[in-house]
């Protein structure tokens, strides 16, 4: 089984975010979303997301696109690829954070063999989380676009 991950806020889940995970499972046949903890996007962003971790991994969770989906980590921002030693890691077309040692501390995982692939961006001036003021949560399930 090749298992690949990602990783993100996933705020306002739109279909870009959709297409990322469509991308994602065609490296592979066991996909696993990993949200962003609330104290992290706080962090990372300076703000908090509008939903909350668990309605986030509930919304990623019901898009019916993933096998897995977990909250990230606070502590060992690596542990959860420690944990479930993915195949792959993909990231998104515009993902900065961690990225930088990512591949140096797989090595150091001894995940050696694990590649790290970068995912295409899907119509990123219409679907990017940070432009969006509104977008209905039901829309970007259902929205085929």
């Amino acid at each position: 089984m090749t298992k690949v991950m990602v990783f993100g806020t996933f705020d306002i889940l739109h279909p870009g975010h959709l297409n990322f995970f469509k991308q994602a499972k065609k490296y592979g046949d066991y996909l696993i979303v990993v949200v962003a903890r609330d104290r992290t996007v706080l962090g990372v962003k300076g703000k908090l997301p509008r939903h909350s971790e668990r309605q986030r991994l509930k919304a990623v969770k019901q898009t019916g696109l993933v096998d897995m989906s977990v909250l990230g980590r606070t502590g060992d921002k690596y542990g959860i690829i420690k944990q479930h030693k993915p195949n792959i890691v993909t990231l998104g077309y515009d993902q900065r954070f961690f990225t930088d040692e990512l591949k140096a501390n797989l090595i150091k995982f001894g995940l050696n063999k694990t590649k790290i692939v970068k995912l295409k961006a899907y119509k990123p001036k219409k679907y990017k989380s940070s432009i969006l003021k509104f977008y209905p949560a039901s829309a970007g399930v259902n929205n085929a676009d």
